[in-house]
């Protein structure tokens, strides 16, 4: 990107969506800043309304929360609609877990959970697909808290997968990303989500607290040192040592 553009682009804010009145975007409003970009944080469960074009912003990631993309609420069925704008203007968006679940909702895919109840609520494996690796290196193991996992939407191209749920980490038309786990916790915010969540560790597959905190001594810096890498390929196209950022593809009909 030439200079002058890179210039413009970081002057304009990245959207941030989010599902709580105390949620935060954690890490990865700290790389974003750390990177030249502010912040627009937007709750629209409290009323906050999204805009009805992208043209003033760098970008959007939308969060996780403890609601589901099936849930009947408006505000679920109004944001996932909402999504359709940057699709459609090819604007740079990342979802993260419920955010991935919404954006796979407006992509025609399927949301649910698994025949057998399992979970993934603690630190499991990541495994990079082809078309992953050659976009860049992966983490081996990466943080989880959800019931419910995703169809891979048609035209998407998948990069990560895992073992309970296979659809970890997708692209679509090369400016659309989303991920079922999440990179963005700091250690205060797994701290607080250890302890409000505490009431899930005995569903199927899901780990105990302190596998939660042990596991973040052993995995969290390899994980961190992806998510800067990756948020700078999603929000300004770079090349990694790996390969180089996807050329964008057309957006595949919604059945």
């Amino acid at each position: 990107m030439p200079t002058d553009l890179l210039q413009e682009h970081d002057k304009r804010p990245v959207l941030i969506v989010l599902h709580q009145e105390r949620s935060s975007p954690g890490r990865v409003g700290q790389l974003l800043v750390e990177k030249g970009y502010r912040l627009d944080i937007r709750r629209p469960v409290l009323g906050d309304k999204l805009p009805s074009t992208l043209a003033k912003h760098a970008g959007v990631v939308v969060f996780g929360g403890p609601m589901s993309a099936n849930d009947p609420d408006d505000f679920v069925k109004t944001e996932i609609n909402w999504l359709d704008v940057p699709l459609r203007e090819k604007r740079p968006l990342l979802g993260i877990c419920l955010g991935a679940q919404m954006l796979v909702r407006q992509l025609g895919g399927k949301v649910q959970a698994n025949t057998d109840g399992s979970t993934e609520i603690g630190w499991y494996p990541l495994h990079a697909t082809e078309k992953g690796r050659m976009l860049m290196h992966w983490p081996r193991m990466v943080y989880h808290f959800h019931r419910e996992g995703f169809d891979l939407p048609h035209g998407a191209e998948l990069l990560a997968q895992g073992d309970a749920y296979p659809n970890q980490a997708f692209r679509y038309g090369g400016h659309a990303w989303g991920l079922q786990f999440h990179a963005e916790l700091t250690r205060a915010m797994m701290h607080r989500w250890v302890v409000h969540g505490a009431h899930r560790f005995i569903l199927p597959n899901a780990q105990q607290g302190r596998e939660h905190l042990e596991g973040r001594m052993l995995f969290d810096a390899p994980l961190k040192a992806w998510l800067n890498e990756f948020l700078d390929i999603v929000f300004a196209q770079k090349a990694t040592t790996t390969g180089k950022a996807a050329a964008p593809v057309e957006r595949a009909p919604v059945p």
